[in-house]
């Protein structure tokens, strides 16, 4: 079992493996089809910084925020799977969700030195190991606004990295 904490470097990244399981831990943000859209925006108009957003080597998790904890959305939702590659190129190297990826999207997260991570919907489980939470950006959303949350050892399983995939 490995594991990393964030912020992820380039060199954590060329280590991981389709298949692997990883511990996860740090800060990670998470969003899902309202919030991510909202982001990329953000990056195409260079408005990230001014949010308080910083990308560089994060991860966002495809979920809500709820009082009872946090599970996985699928990650091919439409406006989900379309963020991953601008998310990519402005500095997330893990997305966290669940469910297959189109191949021409795991071709993009190669591109951008990026990977996908499946997680268990065990929810009792991820939010016994959620130690912070707040909102970052888009508190309109309720639970699907841009959450930041710091956590420890969220059990993941590398489904897509370096143009391979676990599908």
């Amino acid at each position: 079992m490995k594991k990393i904490i964030t912020p992820i470097t380039d060199e954590a990244i060329k280590e991981i493996e389709v298949g692997d399981m990883v511990y996860l831990s740090g800060y990670i943000y998470t969003g899902r089809d309202a919030v991510l859209p909202k982001v990329v925006r953000l990056i195409e108009t260079n408005e990230l910084k001014e949010a308080g957003i910083d990308l560089q080597g994060s991860v966002i998790f495809h979920t809500a925020v709820s009082p009872a904890g946090v599970g996985p959305t699928s990650s091919n939702k439409l406006e989900i799977e379309a963020s991953l590659p601008m998310l990519s190129k402005a500095g997330v190297k893990l997305h966290l969700g669940k469910g297959e990826l189109s191949s021409k999207t795991v071709e993009e997260l190669n591109k951008y030195n990026s990977v996908y991570a499946v997680i268990p919907p065990v929810t009792a489980l991820l939010e016994s190991r959620t130690l912070e939470r707040k909102v970052v950006a888009f508190p309109e959303e309720g639970m699907e606004a841009l959450h930041l949350l710091k956590v420890d050892g969220f059990p993941v399983i590398i489904a897509a990295a370096h143009g391979k995939s676990l599908y």
